[in-house]
């Protein structure tokens, strides 16, 4: 099960406010006037805690869904642009102002760009019921938009009809120039087997694929991300400590702080 630190966040702001604003209609006043007839009486720790911490919750649920939230990669989906441990930041406002836990658009703002990488929350394997990881946040990389036709063989893709231009660089590496957002992708031999096919895109929906194509769950196999799933668009990384999740042999790898993810 998903732990849902949105969802906590959100109640101990609202718990923390609520407290706050009761003490200070109900019983602020009345501790107030004993204090002026020279009696020393403190506010109950609850209220001390409330009032503490409510500002500071506040600021990070506002931070964290209107602004920017961290991700951390989990898994090689994305390599090489991507590596597990690379710790990022999403933007949370390209795509709309939504609101926290309930992710219902208020404002809209923009809509994904084809080639952007995006985290967005996993719609589940079409047919299965009680799929374990419906919910959880994936990224990947927008092919497809809304109305388009995406055909994929051998991990190359046409859109609409038109091949994408592919040019090789290092060893299992080939650029894929996506109309505006050329970037490099990945095929490691003895991967995972790709799924060839061709997609039609429903309205406000998108399609999505991983950059290491041999080795990606992506839109090839589960279909199509609606737009309320989306999270946000991400910006740059902040942080690498990949070696530091595997015992801190190594330590982190400071040489991916701060790239930009194209």
């Amino acid at each position: 099960m998903k732990f849902d630190f949105a969802l906590l966040l959100t109640i101990l702001t609202l718990l923390s406010g609520f407290i706050w604003l009761v003490d200070s209609l109900f019983f602020a006043k009345s501790r107030k006037l004993m204090q002026k007839e020279g009696e020393e009486i403190a506010d109950p720790i609850l209220v001390d805690y409330a009032k503490s911490l409510f500002p500071v919750l506040f600021g990070v649920l506002a931070l964290r869904s209107f602004i920017a939230e961290p991700f951390r990669i989990p898994s090689g989906s994305m390599e090489p642009n991507l590596m597990v441990g690379d710790f990022i930041l999403v933007n949370k406002y390209n795509y709309g102002i939504r609101l926290p836990v309930l992710n219902t658009k208020v404002i809209e703002i923009g809509t994904p760009k084809r080639g952007d990488v995006v985290v967005f929350r996993y719609p589940g394997m079409p047919g299965v019921v009680d799929d374990p990881s419906k919910g959880v946040d994936y990224i990947k990389r927008v092919i497809g938009l809304p109305g388009d036709e995406i055909t994929v063989v051998d991990n190359r893709v046409s859109i609409n009809g038109v091949q994408v231009e592919y040019a090789p660089t290092l060893d299992y590496q080939l650029i894929e120039n996506l109309p505006g957002k050329p970037h490099i992708m990945q095929e490691i031999p003895n991967g995972n087997v790709t799924k060839n096919g061709t997609w039609k895109v429903p309205d406000g929906h998108y399609f999505m694929m991983g950059d290491n194509r041999n080795n990606s769950s992506d839109g090839r196999e589960w279909g199509f991300v609606p737009e309320e799933n989306l999270v946000g668009r991400a910006m740059f990384i902040w942080l690498n400590c990949q070696s530091m999740l595997k015992a801190c042999k190594d330590g982190f790898d400071y040489s991916r702080i701060g790239d930009t993810i194209e």
